[in-house]
């Protein structure tokens, strides 16, 4: 049966590529047509081949510019924070070279970044500024690198700098961060643990493909998405203070969702403790 549901949804996800690739190409090139829509349509459709139920809690800022520092688990919370909302995402540089991948992450105007090379933090930081500013929301995976799904790493505070650069280089006043938290809770109803995470987790040392043919063969798996309580800066905010509370906020976040509570059934009150949590830090 795994097999199966291996062919039939790489069969739609081969479709959804061939249909949707093109369009998107056109939409870039000629300023015409739902550019920024499409994105949003194919990782909805990849969600749905690969079985995830998301739970949302909370809703993205609306106001702009807006940079929204999630955690990382893997590459599919580009997908399932794509399938929410229109967003563009920050990336490291060698994604761009990925077979396929990169072809999809440049369709979708993702902003690469070379973490590695401080020299050129500041250029990046213009880049990413503009896109802020042009009223992008732009989405920063704060950790630098994907964490194994149980905690959430360190951020880091450099590209945060982004914000404060659209202030100063751009007309915005202020910019409003928002924290974001993904996290990975069942796998086909049952609480996934840590035995299990690893199924979706994806750490740098493991390839792409075995990663996406296991969740195709596997599918039915949960996920929280919360989206926090928002902070606005201005060019007097310290960066990493900055860093701090929204690496807190997730902190807290996906913790809420580890520890085992069942948000199938958590109504809009029941959630207010926890967002509560999230914006006190």
């Amino acid at each position: 049966m795994a097999w199966l549901r291996f062919a039939l949804t790489s069969t739609v996800f081969v479709l959804a590529i061939i249909l949707l690739v093109p369009a998107q190409f056109i939409f870039l090139k000629t300023g015409v047509g739902p550019s920024a829509g499409t994105p949003m349509l194919f990782h909805r459709i990849v969600c749905r081949l690969l079985g995830f139920r998301i739970h949302v809690h909370g809703d993205m800022a609306k106001g702009r510019p807006l940079l929204l520092a999630a955690n990382h688990t893997s590459w599919t919370d580009i997908v399932i924070l794509g399938s929410l909302r229109k967003m563009a995402f920050i990336a490291k540089a060698e994604v761009a070279k990925w077979p396929l991948f990169g072809m999809l992450a440049k369709l979708q105007r993702t902003v690469f970044i070379e973490r590695e090379k401080r020299g050129k933090t500041h250029h990046q930081a213009s880049e990413i500024a503009l896109r802020l500013a042009a009223g992008d929301a732009m989405v920063l995976f704060a950790e630098g690198t994907t964490s194994d799904g149980n905690r959430v790493l360190p951020f880091k505070t450099s590209l945060f700098g982004a914000a404060q650069v659209a202030i100063r280089d751009t007309d915005a006043e202020t910019v409003t961060v928002q924290p974001v938290a993904v996290a990975y809770t069942r796998i086909h109803g049952m609480p996934m643990g840590r035995t299990h995470r690893p199924i979706v987790a994806w750490p740098g040392d493991v390839a792409l493909g075995p990663s996406l043919i296991g969740l195709l063969k596997e599918g039915a798996v949960d996920v929280d998405v919360w989206f926090g309580e928002p902070v606005v800066i201005d060019a007097r905010s310290d960066r990493k203070a900055l860093a701090r509370t929204a690496e807190e906020r997730v902190r807290a976040m996906v913790h809420s969702s580890l520890m085992g509570r069942d948000f199938l059934d958590t109504s809009e009150s029941d959630a207010e403790p926890i967002l509560k949590a999230a914006k006190n830090g």
